[in-house]
């Protein structure tokens, strides 16, 4: 007597029962892991949230704001700013026409005001900006160069952005004025916190 399997494809063997069970979990922790990612991506879409991750300002979360108050600005570098910014890494992937991600810095000096350049720093209507000098060379000693010295009176259409915070910033102290048309958004801190920058 010849004995015939009634339908092969539901014969198991417990080689592949685990081997599901494995896939499973394989799946289910990959989906935990990525699930921060996810999050972060629809909390900045729905409530405007940006997680900074540069030293240019202190880490942390900010968020979109109409507030006058708020001058901290989001915009996308153009010109030989965004690619000398790409190729060495101050920003990373994004969103921004050249691929990279935005630049947030605090916006310092608007239409009508006067801006001084010299190897002291930038002076705004006289007032000198910590940590606003220009320098010849980055953290990681490749060449710079610091926007010319001289004044400067804002022109409609523009602002001078500049990070106080850190010496080292990549801002209007090497490019000049930024066209307001370039800024996607105006934020605020939300929630902070310590951040080591490059030694002096």
């Amino acid at each position: 007597m010849t004995f015939r399997l009634s339908n092969p494809l539901r014969f198991k063997t417990r080689g592949s029962y685990e081997l599901r069970q494995r896939v499973r979990r394989a799946v289910l922790w990959s989906c935990l892991l990525a699930s921060p990612f996810f999050l972060g991506l629809i909390a900045g879409w729905v409530f405007g949230i940006r997680f900074n991750l540069t030293p240019s300002l202190p880490r942390g979360f900010y968020i979109t704001s109409h507030s006058p108050s708020a001058h901290l600005v989001e915009f996308c570098p153009q010109g030989a700013a965004a690619s000398i910014s790409l190729s060495r890494q101050y920003r990373s992937a994004g969103v921004c026409p050249d691929g990279g991600a935005p630049l947030l810095k605090p916006a310092v000096a608007f239409p009508g005001d006067h801006v001084e350049v010299s190897a002291d720093g930038i002076r705004v209507n006289e007032q000198l900006l910590p940590n606003s000098a220009g320098r010849f060379r980055d953290h990681l000693q490749r060449p710079l160069d610091p926007w010319p010295y001289g004044t400067y009176k804002v022109e409609p259409g523009t602002v001078w952005v500049i990070s106080s915070f850190n010496s080292y910033s990549f801002d209007s102290r090497y490019y000049g004025a930024i066209p307001e048309a370039s800024i996607r958004h105006h934020l605020r801190p939300l929630w902070t916190f310590a951040t080591e920058v490059p030694q002096q």
